[in-house]
């Protein structure tokens, strides 16, 4: 079983601190899967032997061989979305730089085996956070949609956790700047049902075409999407699909080295 360690929470020893509802508490992946410290996460399994014959033979053999993959279904609404507007229009070894690199200047600390980690800071304190400090970190260019998500989650967080993700997904694309792409993202992360997920995404696009050359999928955002929703039958098999399909991207735990 191996872990997806897509979220840019996740460390070079492969270990994250992650905000649950009963407070801060920390996560490592290792090639055996992942181990949580006491929280209320889950780690859902996203199985290839569970895809069905709509997904091409070439495809299938190549996630069949990688085996099935773990990944943390992150308990924190607020950073699920603050990390989705994160990872807006830049690379993904961009966002993880920006997201770590904010994170470990203000967020709330928590060790763990001799590291410091840290929690993504709080609605309250991006929201205390002024304009020279947000360029310091090299987030000046998200400075505008988060506090606009900080905002609107102080008032409507509750209610948004409340939510199916259908319904979550639209409303989070009230807040200025979340359109449907960061909305997906977020509600992925946030549920663990990567149906939701932008999967016309480029990424996806990339590692299919990496895995499977011979399907000539489309180029265009739109048609591929529309391809890879023919995939899959049901939204569980969509979902698997695309974190496996991801996951061959690299982001999967390794052995921890020692610290």
């Amino acid at each position: 079983m191996h872990p997806v360690c897509d979220h840019p929470g996740w460390g070079p020893t492969n270990t994250r601190a992650v905000r649950t509802p009963a407070g801060g508490t920390t996560a490592t992946a290792e090639e055996t899967g992942i181990t949580l410290g006491p929280s209320e996460a889950a780690v859902d399994v996203y199985d290839p032997a569970t895809l069905t014959h709509r997904t091409p033979a070439a495809l299938r053999r190549v996630l069949a061989g990688h085996g099935p993959a773990e990944r943390l279904r992150n308990p924190d609404l607020w950073d699920a979305i603050a990390t989705a507007i994160i990872r807006q229009v830049i690379r993904a070894d961009q966002a993880r730089l920006m997201y770590q690199r904010f994170t470990a200047a203000i967020g709330e600390p928590i060790n763990h085996v001799g590291e410091r980690l840290h929690l993504f800071p709080t609605p309250n304190v991006v929201l205390s956070v002024d304009d020279t400090t947000f360029t310091r970190l090299g987030m000046a260019f998200k400075r505008r949609p988060l506090r606009a998500a900080a905002e609107a989650f102080g008032d409507l967080g509750v209610k948004w956790a409340s939510l199916p993700p259908a319904d979550l997904a639209a409303e989070i694309q009230s807040v200025p700047r979340i359109g449907p792409w960061t909305a997906g993202a977020a509600v992925a992360d946030y549920t663990g049902d990567f149906s939701f997920y932008p999967y016309g995404d480029m990424a996806v696009r990339k590692y299919a075409r990496q895995a499977a050359p011979s399907l000539a999928l489309p180029d265009t955002e739109a048609d591929f999407a529309t391809r890879w929703r023919g995939y899959a039958g049901t939204p569980g098999e969509l979902s698997a699909l695309t974190v496996l399909t991801l996951a061959l991207g690299g982001h999967r735990g390794k052995a921890r080295p020692p610290v």
